[in-house]
């Protein structure tokens, strides 16, 4: 077996984090978590005291971006430990288990803030809107800051985008938590709080269910969803004059971005096979920004052709 290893890559489109950016993006991130998860904590209590399940489905929300925060601001020191003897690709899968553990804990959450909402709807609560209004506005200027803190990260690190994607949710959370306080003092309408508090819950469904795809995809070894194999075995095929027939390719995740491949090349008789090594990897790098790849060169049939049922000519 011929192969070649580098640090894996990840696709162009997909992952431009930058080394040089990564110390003042810790730095920002780490901010952001201590204000955003000190708040989730006060408006939980703030919830409870004034009975307001608006706000507790905001608390609930506000964990979703303090996980997010706490996880974007792990990955940046975790990302730069050096792999070892026991963990050769080093430790981007602990941050892929933590973001699944995370989501299935917030699908809990949401399935009970949908449990107490309809039980609220069904006999209305009293709700102490004064408190809820005072908590909710403070959650909303602790949004914009935060917000304020994440844009003047590195634009291209990807951890700060998703991070500041959660916060622009919550600052909606924070919205409704304010909305519903203040029809309740003007209206005294109180199925307005249950009935926000569903919506918050929508917002967390969705970038609970997103977050507990993503992750099982990456730990059950799935394919990058932007890489086309067919696309990618033809390609090699015209680009690489010496290459008879691209099969058993295999390409998954170890992080969040980074990329691997292993596969099975088929050359013509007298090619020089570091050449053919060379130009393979020159097109995975530059077509794909896959480079850690593990390339195995044949001249006549598939080695593997009877454990296998794939294609090999």
């Amino acid at each position: 077996m011929h192969g070649s290893h580098s640090h894996p890559g990840a696709h162009p489109s997909h992952a431009h984090d930058h080394a040089h950016g990564l110390p003042n993006s810790g730095r920002l991130l780490g901010i952001a978590f201590a204000l955003t998860g000190t708040f989730m904590i006060v408006e939980f209590v703030g919830g409870v005291l004034s009975n307001s399940l608006a706000l507790l489905a905001d608390a609930g929300h506000m964990l979703t971006d303090t996980a997010a925060l706490a996880l974007a601001w792990a990955a940046t020191r975790i990302a730069a430990r050096p792999a070892d003897t026991k963990r050769s690709f080093g430790y981007q899968r602990l941050r892929v288990l933590a973001a699944f553990v995370n989501g299935c804990a917030l699908l809990f959450i949401v399935a009970w803030i949908a449990f107490e909402a309809v039980q609220r709807l069904a006999n209305p609560v009293p709700v102490d809107a004064e408190t809820m209004l005072w908590i909710g506005g403070i959650g909303l200027a602790i949004n914009l800051i935060v917000f304020a803190l994440l844009s003047r990260g590195d634009s291209h690190d990807m951890n700060v985008a998703a991070a500041t994607l959660h916060v622009l949710g919550d600052l909606l959370g924070s919205i409704a938590a304010i909305t519903a306080a203040i029809v309740i003092m003007i209206f005294g309408w109180l199925p307005i709080d249950p009935l926000l508090s569903l919506v918050v819950g929508a917002l967390i469904v969705r970038s609970a269910i997103a977050l507990v795809r993503r992750s099982a995809h990456i730990l059950m070894e799935g394919s990058p969803d932007w890489l086309d194999v067919g696309e990618l075995r033809s390609t090699l095929e015209n680009k690489v004059p010496a290459i008879r027939d691209v099969h058993h390719v295999h390409a998954w995740l170890v992080g969040p971005h980074e990329t691997l491949l292993t596969m099975h090349a088929r050359v013509a008789v007298g090619a020089d096979h570091s050449a053919v090594l060379r130009d393979t990897k020159a097109v995975l790098a530059s077509r794909y920004g896959i480079t850690h790849a593990t390339i195995q060169i044949e001249i006549e049939a598939c080695a593997d052709e009877n454990a296998h049922a794939e294609r090999c000519a």
